[in-house]
């Protein structure tokens, strides 16, 4: 069963293109993660927070990557990072226009 992800830990920039453009290689590594399917990145730059909305194709490989990223960003210097695991619930998301949600 797809699960989302949601990581947010806190951040000082860079913020926008220069985000984008500082963490291409990050975003291309994160493809090839077990069970990766798709992720939005998030970004405010008056908390001064960033992270992501993720979806896994199961509990299991959500658990691997935020326990893997969790100790990258700390090895970053990051001092905590907030990751939590939800369920989809498939019928209500496709109603709310989230059709690339399987069945």
């Amino acid at each position: 069963m797809q699960v989302i992800l949601q990581v947010d830990f806190p951040y000082q920039g860079p913020w926008g293109e220069e985000m984008a453009t500082a963490m291409e290689g990050l975003a291309q590594s994160i493809n090839q993660e077990p069970g990766f399917i798709w992720k939005i990145w998030t970004e405010n730059q008056q908390t001064q927070r960033a992270g992501g909305i993720y979806l896994f194709a199961n509990q299991a490989d959500a658990q691997a990557y935020l326990e893997m990223h969790s100790a990258r960003l700390k090895s970053f210097g990051v001092p905590e990072v907030s990751g939590q695991i939800f369920s989809v619930n498939t019928a209500l998301s496709q109603l709310n226009q989230a059709q690339f949600i399987q069945k």
